[in-house]
């Protein structure tokens, strides 16, 4: 298989997974996913990415605490804006995968309640074994996130081609100043997102559906 076919077969596979297993990765492992991802470019070389990542048992005391501290009715306070909307494509775009995701589950359409406790399993981390937290240099901007999405890719596609899945979480951001206290993150740097990741549960049920991509040329224009 050429160089090529081994990527986008890796691309195809990747999915945002809901459902993991309830078995640690080896800290061997994690590392070599982190030294593989490391390889992505960043501008100017300047890497401005760093990661704090949970065990198991970590990751399952942090699972408690922002689950309680989560409710419908708590304020986020993301470091980096949300997006203050989605309009035309991105919006249909958004609305396709989520009712993939419900039907998926056996949320129908108008049960608010049925939604709600799936928008909060964002805050078990639906399950998996393992959080990493994303950071960025508040003083590097937009390309200091910008470097940090590359990285989160080479993170989850590296996670895929070592039997891995993963699923990056900007939900977990908006819970930035309970994540730095309880974590002891230093202030100087955003709290981007969190990637859970893990063995793949294959029978979870929010796992059976695959989003679309938009056709080449509705992304692109050749001049």
């Amino acid at each position: 298989m050429s160089d090529f076919s081994t990527l986008n077969t890796l691309l195809e596979q990747r999915h945002s997974c809901r459902g993991f297993l309830d078995r640690p990765v080896e800290r061997g492992l994690v590392e070599r996913i982190v030294a593989t991802a490391q390889k992505v470019p960043s501008w100017c070389n300047s890497q401005p990415w760093q990661l704090t990542v949970l065990s198991a048992g970590g990751t399952n005391r942090l699972r408690e605490t922002l689950f309680d501290a989560a409710t419908p009715l708590a304020p986020m306070s993301p470091n980096v804006g949300f997006p203050e909307r989605y309009q035309g494509r991105y919006k249909a775009r958004r609305s396709d995968c989520g009712w993939q995701l419900y039907d998926a589950v056996g949320v129908t359409k108008g049960d608010r309640a049925a939604s709600d406790r799936q928008m909060r399993e964002n805050f078990r981390f639906f399950g998996a074994p393992h959080l990493a937290l994303v950071t960025s240099p508040v003083e590097l901007g937009g390309y200091g996130m910008l470097d940090c999405g590359a990285f989160i890719t080479g993170f989850m596609v590296a996670a895929q081609a070592s039997g891995l899945a993963a699923i990056a979480q900007a939900a977990l951001a908006g819970y930035a100043p309970l994540l730095r206290s309880t974590l002891q993150m230093p202030a100087d740097r955003h709290i981007l997102c969190g990637i859970s990741f893990g063995y793949r549960d294959p029978t979870h049920p929010a796992n059976s559906f695959r989003t679309t991509r938009a056709a080449v040329e509705d992304v692109m224009a050749w001049r």
